[in-house]
């Protein structure tokens, strides 16, 4: 039974890793990283200028939010390759205790490795500046009133701060968990600002 509730404990602790993130190591990583920031700022300035203060106040808490974790993940978060010994150290409990993993890439793939994490990286920047360019036009008319889809993604936004702030705080990152803390606070706002029009 022990055995059970050791392995079951490992296979969250490596699912739960996700959550830590990793520490920006170039400038590609670092605009992934900040975009929701930028975004975030610009779309409260826009509910601002509009006179629209409920929504520019949730805007603002939500890229609060952001630079703080961008900020603790710079501060904070493993490096990729603390992150990767963690993962491995817990893959091999995990083996040892019977459970089936699927196989990991070998050792000599690490150069494939690298040039692919710098393709992601890449592709992961690009992404940032689409959202960037297209995420505060989105995010001055969504959500303009409450939906199901804005309900349903303003409560699966809030779950993931909120786990990735309890994550936090048991690693002792304050500044990841504080951002998480806002920016869930910033989900919330946005529902409660668009709960004063009706349901379409």
């Amino acid at each position: 039974m022990a055995r059970d509730n050791t392995k079951a404990r490992l296979e969250l602790q490596l699912a739960l890793l996700s959550l830590d993130g990793a520490r920006p190591s170039g400038t590609l990583e670092w605009v992934s990283a900040l975009a929701p920031v930028v975004t975030q700022a610009a779309v409260g300035a826009g509910h601002w200028a509009a006179d629209r203060r409920q929504q520019a106040l949730a805007a603002w808490a939500s890229a609060a939010g952001s630079a703080l974790v961008a900020w603790g993940l710079g501060t904070e978060a493993p490096t990729r390759a603390e992150r990767g010994k963690t993962a491995r150290q817990h893959r091999d409990l995990l083996r040892k205790l019977g459970a089936r993993l699927p196989p990991e890439a070998p050792a000599t793939a690490g150069t494939q490795a690298h040039a692919r994490q710098r393709s992601l990286n890449a592709v992961s920047a690009l992404a940032s500046c689409y959202q960037m360019t297209f995420g505060v036009r989105s995010g001055l008319r969504h959500p303009r009133q409450l939906t199901v889809h804005a309900i349903a993604t303003e409560t699966l936004n809030t779950g993931f701060y909120v786990l990735r702030a309890a994550r936090a705080v048991h690693r002792r990152s304050p500044r990841i968990a504080l951002g998480s803390a806002l920016s869930a606070a910033g989900s919330l706002a946005r529902l409660r600002a668009a709960s004063a029009e009706p349901l379409r």
